[in-house]
This record gives C-alpha cells, structure tokens and sequence, in this order.
C-alpha cells in the first residue's frame, strides 16, 4: 500500500499496543515501524532493475524480518525513552512490521511474507490507493490522537478505526468474487476458451474490476463495473514471446518472467524490444491501448550484458485515466 497508508496502520498498532503507557508517542513510533519495511524501495539506487523488483516486497516484508528486528529496534528504542520496557517496545514493533506486510498481501504487487522461501502472496483485492480504506482509517486515528492517554474515547476510537478498516479489507473478498464470477460467465457466454483469470481492482476503488485472461495466443483484458449494463469487451493483446528469440535463455530474462508470473508480453518498436508486465494493466482504458503501467525496454550491450530498463511514464496518461475511470466505474 502507499506511504500514508501504511504510516496510519503504523500508529494504530502503536496505539493499541502501547497507547496507554507512553501517549502519543506509540502513534509515532508504531507510525515510524510502519514505514521502515518499505526502505527496501532504496535497493533500486545500488543494484539493476531486475535485482531491485525482487528485493522489493521480499526480505524486509517477511514473518522473518518483523521476528528477527522487532527486538533490536525495542532494545535500541527503550536505551534513551523513559519507558524502558524492551519487551513492550519490541511488541509494539513487531506488530507494526507484521501488519505491514499482510495488508501489502492484499494488493496485486503482493510480498514475499514467508521469505527466503519463493512463495509470494498476492489477493489482488485491492488497489495500493484506495481512500476508502485510508481516509476513514485516518481520521479515526486523528480523534484518538486527539484525547487524553487514559481517556476511554481515545482506545475506542482507535480499535473502531482498526475494526473499519480491517471490515473493508475482508468486503473486498466478497467483491473480487462478484466480479470473477461475473467474468468467468461472461467468457462461458462468449465462448471464449482460457487457461487462466485473474481479478483485481481498478485504481482507487472497488467498484471497477479488470481482468487477465490467458489464452493460447493471447491475453485478453476485460473491465467490470457493478453497475454495467452491457455484455464485458474483452481486448486482446498477442503475447509476441518469440519476439525474445534467444534471449529466452538469458538470466535476466528468466528472472523478469518469474517476477511477471508469467503474466508478460512482448512488444517491439523498431529494433527496440520491450517486456510488458500485465499483471498492472495500462495507464488506459480504451480499446488498443499499448501504455503499459509496467513496461521494460530490453537492452543487450557489447559484452552481451542483459539490462531491463523501465520506460518513463507519462503524467497526461495518468490524469486521462482518473477521468476515464470515473465514467467507466459509472458502467458501460
């Protein structure tokens, strides 16, 4: 999930283990806990893409890091605060850690919560921004803040948050399985054959859902809003995968396509040859579109050293699309 998001869960495990003993300052250490998982985004400044998108979400997101840290962190915490409970410091931590990850679980990027074994895990059920889940969290947590370390509102008003927002977090379950029946019988009524459908929402809401389709020559992407009136269009995309000839063989390449879970196609521009991360969809909804959120131009250099290089995106694509969805989420 995004910075604030997490920063929100942060001070409201804070709160709830710590509140009572040291006020304000649960909120700001449970705050700062909650951010600390996600430093591992720096990776991208020292190592190559590849590398870094499998560091992130990977080590510092693990049931291993919150058991193995949680208790440095307690220690060094309760060396200059007044409160020197280690245990309760290092507690406070190692919620904050654990929590971080499993809601990170949620979104389709997803975590590696059981590193160093390769399991990642991803619901897919909601977006990495959605303010229904943020906003009333927040201000929930900002009420609490708000009252005296004892008073009763201020547990109250914190667990309600927390309650809200992990309510919202099972509804999404519900709603991911509206939608994936809906289009599973959309591509029985259109007589489509597919190996494979996968679900998640669209950006900031759950209202509109898209969907990746496998076929055997292609991948189809459908959108589904509950409001929809209309039989779902699919669009198709051909996954272009012997456009990478022999570069199938290379490391990189085999790495990036376990990233992809093999939700990937290829495209090419002239000699330029791109890799294609569907499981994001594109900056666009409408019909043909190419402007992947996740798109890879891959580079082979003199030495026959293999490089992926993210494209730039462009910030007109991304404020089309706020307009577009809001009309899309209306229906079709």
């Amino acid at each position: 999930m995004d910075s604030l998001t997490q920063i929100v869960l942060g001070a409201a495990i804070g709160e709830a283990v710590l509140g009572r003993k040291v006020g304000n300052k649960a909120m700001l250490y449970g705050a700062i806990a909650g951010t600390i998982p996600d430093l591992d985004v720096f990776s991208s400044y020292f190592t190559d893409t590849v590398s870094a998108l499998e560091i992130h979400r990977g080590f510092t997101h693990s049931i291993f890091f919150s058991i193995c840290f949680a208790p440095l962190f307690g220690w060094i915490v309760s060396k200059y605060e007044r409160f020197k409970d280690v245990k309760g410091w290092s507690w406070l931590f190692f919620w904050a850690f654990i929590t971080h990850p499993i809601l990170d679980a949620h979104t389709t990027w997803g975590t590696q919560l059981f590193w160093p074994i390769d399991y990642p895990i991803a619901f897919k059920t909601i977006f990495v921004i959605d303010p229904l889940y943020t906003l009333p969290f927040l201000v929930f947590l900002i009420l609490a803040a708000c009252q005296k370390r004892d008073a009763p509102k201020r547990r109250y008003y914190n667990n309600l948050g927390l309650i809200i927002s992990s309510s919202y977090l099972l509804l999404t379950f519900g709603l991911k399985g509206m939608a994936y029946s809906q289009f599973k019988k959309e591509l029985e009524s259109q007589q489509i054959a597919y190996t494979k459908l996968e679900t998640k929402p669209s950006p900031l809401n759950t209202v509109l859902w898209s969907a990746n389709v496998d076929t055997k020559d292609h991948y189809l992407i459908g959108y589904y809003s509950f409001f929809d009136e209309k039989p779902i269009h699919f669009e198709a995309y051909p996954k272009n995968h012997e456009l990478l000839g022999g570069l199938i063989l290379e490391k990189k390449v085999k790495r990036m396509i376990h990233i992809s879970q093999g939700w990937y196609s290829i495209s090419k521009k002239e000699e330029q040859i791109f890799f294609n991360d569907l499981r994001f969809g594109l900056l666009s909804l409408k019909p043909g579109a190419q402007n992947f959120v996740f798109q890879y131009e891959i580079k082979t250099d003199a030495s026959g050293e293999v490089t992926f290089t993210e494209t730039v995106k462009n910030r007109e694509d991304a404020k089309q699309l706020l307009s577009d969805l809001w009309k899309r989420i209306k229906g079709n």
